[in-house]
């Protein structure tokens, strides 16, 4: 269900599009002094300091309690209607800037209090704000549909808002009377309990074991040292050892974690039922209208098609030599890599891989890479991983740990892919329709991720350069095409069951995964019980139920556009390529199934899932022709 048509922050508010925390080999982390002023954030472009902020945080609350002021007068006529979506739009743009400015000092410095501070702040004043509106949509659904559409047709300026507008009566079923919806509301940070509970078991109140690794040393197993033994560690008792100390931490509470995600999943039914829905999966795809058969159509004909899967895990137990082949064996490397690419060389190589999409393109990604726009190494306190996050009506701000490696510098282009699609979205759609969905957002990270591979490939001959490029891309489609896929499916056997009135056990979870195991790795992948505890350890599943098919949906229509722009006569790539800036630009004016049908996408067909499986087999090939030049 979406968010009512008036409080759109949390959605518009995308704070990490895309959050890669892979924990590689880092240097000494710095403090921020020591990082010059081109590499860091200039939070000046939102606010100058403390007390322009503060005077628009009191903007923004006058501006919500302006529009719960409105209750009645939405159905008087154009004008009220007009003026009730212009105060939205006016108090949107202001809330973009409030909840940023605090909550990008914070992902630099979360060691600083009074940032987190002043995120609650706000994040408190949202809250009430939601509890105060409850009645807009019920409200806004007592003006006939044929009466709505006049007021559209006989206003221009209300024209912009006809999409959202449309999208309710298209919802209309599933919103409830006033009284309903205001109690509803009530429960919604009680909602987020049991996501908040698996957060404080796996994080706050966990402790980490010590290992003894085969040279004597012991280490301290936190989930950096766990990414990193696999990663790194070439003895495969070692990453073993570490293996099962990470999963015997879930173990130990798998009662409990259980018990929680019996609870996610009870919660989801009943907000489906409570909003008339016929399943889960219907409630949880309804917001963006998209068919539950495109959901289908991708846990199936994934499952179905693992044989490449098969085929690369057994050449990785061949190169690594490995008579069984393990989970905890799928990290590390085939060949030992260890060239850097210093950021100012990898920002070079970036730039030059996006010519194919024109002049503009290239002149807004020169300026996404100029001073301001990225926070680009690591220092003390600073949030890990990467994202791009929008400040509307300024810029979107881009945060990296880069660390030289061959990752990172994919990692950069994935992260600008992020940031031109908000630019392009930004500066071509109105504040109303400039939010694009989760479901086409990887779209154009993937995309600029592929560019890149294909330009790096061309420029070297080295095999183990070429190994190391190619193992990259085959790790991304297994992990976010085939891994996600899994967990998809995972998610809907799950929710079936509770749908149909029966238990979640410990048996009943590991015994899903389990057969999904089988029917995606065959013999290619050694059982390990312990690894049936998966579904214990994936915040996805507990914080974001049903959100995890969009990372391989993406990496499909990515994969297709791609073909596209690149394949072809010159006249059909520039059409190709046409289209795929209108997606960009295209915001959230359209369901994402129609925007993606636009750019030649159509997830509803098996073709289009298959696609990304023959591109693995073919990948596959051509590691097995590069390895048997290392022999």
């Amino acid at each position: 269900m979406k968010k009512r048509l008036l409080l759109t922050i949390a959605a518009v508010i995308m704070v990490a599009l895309f959050t890669n925390n892979k924990v590689m080999a880092q240097k000494r982390s710095l403090n921020r002094d020591e990082i010059p002023a081109q590499y860091k954030w200039n939070f000046n472009d939102i606010f100058k300091n403390w007390d322009e902020w503060t005077i628009a945080l009191k903007q923004v609350s006058d501006k919500m309690d302006e529009i719960a002021a409105l209750k009645g007068t939405l159905k008087q006529g154009p004008q009220q209607l007009l003026k009730a979506m212009k105060l939205q739009d006016e108090m949107g743009i202001l809330a973009y800037k409030v909840y940023q400015y605090p909550g990008l000092m914070k992902n630099v410095d979360n060691r600083n209090t009074e940032f987190g501070a002043k995120v609650q702040q706000v994040q408190i004043l949202f809250s009430k704000f939601g509890t105060a509106t409850a009645w807009i949509n019920p409200e806004m659904l007592t003006i006939p549909e044929a009466t709505m559409r006049q007021w559209i047709d006989q206003t221009p300026e209300l024209k912009i808002y006809n999409f959202g507008l449309m999208d309710l009566y298209r919802q209309q079923k599933h919103v409830l009377d006033e009284p309903k919806e205001q109690l509803l509301s009530y429960f919604s940070q009680l909602d987020e309990t049991p996501s908040d509970i698996y957060t404080m078991i796996t994080t706050a109140d966990i402790k980490y074991p010590t290992i003894k690794l085969s040279d004597g040393k012991d280490v301290v197993l936190s989930p950096g040292a766990y990414s990193q033994i696999l990663a790194t560690n070439r003895n495969q008792a070692d990453r073993r050892t570490a293996f099962l100390a990470h999963y015997g931490m879930y173990d130990a509470q798998k009662n409990t974690i259980a018990s929680v995600y019996n609870a996610i999943c009870q919660a989801d039914w009943a907000q489906a039922q409570a909003r008339h829905y016929t399943s889960c999966l219907q409630a949880k795809l309804d917001g963006n209208n998209i068919p539950e058969d495109v959901y289908k159509n991708l846990v199936n004909s994934v499952r179905e098609n693992s044989a490449p899967l098969q085929r690369f895990m057994k050449l990785r137990a061949k190169a690594l030599g490995l008579e069984k082949y393990y989970g905890y064996d799928s990290q590390i490397p085939l060949v030992n890599f260890d060239k850097q690419y210093p950021y100012e060389d990898a920002k070079k190589m970036v730039l030059a891989t996006v010519s194919p999409l024109g002049k503009d393109y290239e002149a807004k990604m020169e300026k996404a890479v100029s001073a301001g726009w990225l926070d680009v190494y690591e220092n003390t306190g600073k949030t890990t991983g990467a994202f791009s996050s929008n400040v509307y009506g300024v810029h979107p701000y881009m945060l990296l740990n880069y660390n030289e490696t061959l990752d990172h510098v994919f990692t950069l282009a994935h992260e600008l892919g992020h940031t031109l699609h908000s630019v392009l979205s930004s500066e071509s759609q109105p504040f109303a329709t400039h939010n694009y969905t989760i479901f086409v957002a990887e779209v154009a990270s993937t995309f600029n991720e592929r560019l890149l591979l294909d330009y790096m490939l061309a420029k070297t001959t080295d095999p183990k350069e070429r190994i190391a490029l190619l193992t990259h891309a085959i790790d991304n489609i297994v992990g976010t095409f085939y891994t996600q896929s899994l967990f998809a499916d995972f998610e809907l056997r799950a929710h079936a069951l509770v749908e149909k009135g029966e238990p979640i056990t410990i048996d009943v979870l590991n015994g899903i995964i389990a057969d999904l195991y089988k029917a995606y790795y065959g013999d290619a992948h050694a059982p390990e019980p312990l690894y049936n505890l998966i579904w214990a350890r994936i915040p996805h599943f507990y914080h974001t139920p049903y959100y995890v098919f969009q990372y391989a949906t993406c990496f499909a229509s990515s994969a297709q556009i791609y073909k596209s722009v690149t394949m072809g006569s010159k006249e059909d790539k520039q059409k190709a390529t046409d289209k795929y800036l209108t997606l960009l630009k295209s915001g959230g004016n359209d369901y994402p199934m129609e925007q993606l049908k636009k750019a030649g996408v159509d997830l509803s067909k098996p073709e289009t899932i298959k696609a990304v499986i023959t591109q693995l087999d073919e990948m596959v090939t051509l590691l097995e022709k590069e390895l048997a030049k290392t022999k």
